[in-house]
């Protein structure tokens, strides 16, 4: 196993120098680069299914041995630590400990706190629970971020590049499309949370992961509700131009689903799923094909044991509920939406705002923009109007 973990982090290592030095030097992989790529990502998954294997099989072990002696922290394991007894003696004005560890902290004039073991825990607990973002295209540009889209030459044009047989000494015909671009910028989003300073004599308490599981909570539910409907700022997977209309305002059948998977092109089904509302799930569970059978499979192998027509499902209370006119499922390849994440997440602590309240507010602060950026990957149901 040791031999593995070690090998799997020189690989990764390895990955990201490539990244690293086609960035550098701002250009793309060259095909025996983006074939080494390929090849190493490939090892790295195989060492990870090699270790999830070996994890799995000491949970059926008739003997357990526990360790002799415990295994020493490593040096990123020390420093996260360091990190967050240094964020929790910021918090609460613990002289001493922010001393001990106030050379891991990056600490601004405002007071943004901005400690990198966390910050990326609070991010990676987002994608957790937010499986829009881990699908999406996703950026991380300061500008308007232009991205390339082609299409035929004005609107209900058959305008695009002509191929046609042709003969010796004979013309083509010349025709073409063109290029636009789906533009992203970002909007600036903010989350507070406030905690009472009677934490800090409660020692069952981990003030970071309190803060972490606080911030995290409100900035995934506030995402996955921008990047799935979206607002008048950011535009939402379901405004997708590829609508399907269901048959019925209240109820979906067995022939919409079937419509709305099939809008979505064959070259994109390989990564696609279904995303719905709870209660919508509920009202087609029961569903059956043409042939009597269950629309609805069970696949045990996954954490939400569900799939419609060999499809996972994922469930969103952001989602609309069955109603006239409501878009009501959404299918496809959430990389058809592009996000831009132009500020990655800061967090600064409010020490004397809430002092009447006998509480701190720590607020978190980040920049969100979102765009159907291909429409071809994502289709949408919308029901019929009353």
């Amino acid at each position: 196993m040791k031999k593995l973990i070690e090998k799997r982090a020189a690989l990764k290592a390895l990955l990201e120098s490539m990244l690293a030095s086609i960035k550098q030097e701002e250009r793309a992989f060259t095909e025996e680069e983006a074939k080494k790529f390929d090849e190493t990502e490939a090892e790295i998954k195989s060492i990870d299914a090699t270790i999830a294997a070996e994890e799995r099989a000491k949970g059926i072990t008739d003997v357990v041995v526990p360790e002799t002696e415990p295994k020493p922290a490593s040096d990123e394991d020390k420093t996260a630590e360091l990190e967050e007894r240094a964020f929790a003696a910021y918090i609460f004005d613990k002289a001493a400990e922010l001393r001990a560890g106030g050379e891991n902290m990056t600490m601004s004039s405002n007071g943004a706190v901005v400690p990198e073991s966390i910050a990326g825990r609070i991010i990676q607990a987002v994608k957790d629970i937010c499986p829009i973002l881990q699908g999406a295209d996703v950026y991380h540009e300061k500008g308007t971020l232009k991205i390339p889209k082609w299409t035929k030459s004005g609107e209900n044009s058959d305008h695009d590049i002509t191929i046609a047989y042709s003969e010796e000494f004979k013309e083509l015909e010349a025709d073409s499309g063109k290029f636009t671009s789906v533009d992203l910028g970002g909007y600036l989003v903010g989350a507070l949370t406030l905690i009472g300073k009677s934490v800090e004599n409660n020692t069952h308490i981990n003030v970071v992961d309190f803060v972490i599981k606080k911030m995290a909570e409100k900035i995934a539910e506030f995402m996955e509700k921008e990047f799935l409907t979206g607002t008048e700022k950011c535009q939402g997977a379901v405004n997708t131009s590829n609508k399907v209309e269901a048959e019925d305002s209240e109820t979906i059948s067995f022939s919409d689903l079937v419509r709305l998977q099939s809008a979505v092109k064959q070259v994109f089904q390989k990564n696609a799923c279904w995303t719905m509302h709870p209660d919508t799930f509920t009202t087609i569970k029961f569903l059956e094909d043409g042939d009597g059978r269950p629309l609805l499979n069970p696949d045990v192998t996954k954490e939400f044991p569900y799939t419609i027509l060999g499809k996972p499902v994922y469930l969103s209370d952001n989602m609309p509920k069955i109603a006239a006119g409501a878009k009501s499922i959404l299918y496809g390849d959430y990389s058809g939406l592009s996000v831009n994440i132009r500020e990655d997440i800061s967090i600064q602590v409010l020490k004397e705002k809430y002092a009447t309240q006998h509480a701190i507010g720590v607020i978190s602060w980040l920049e969100i923009d979102s765009k159907v950026s291909d429409e071809q990957k994502l289709a949408v149901l919308a029901q019929r109007s009353a």
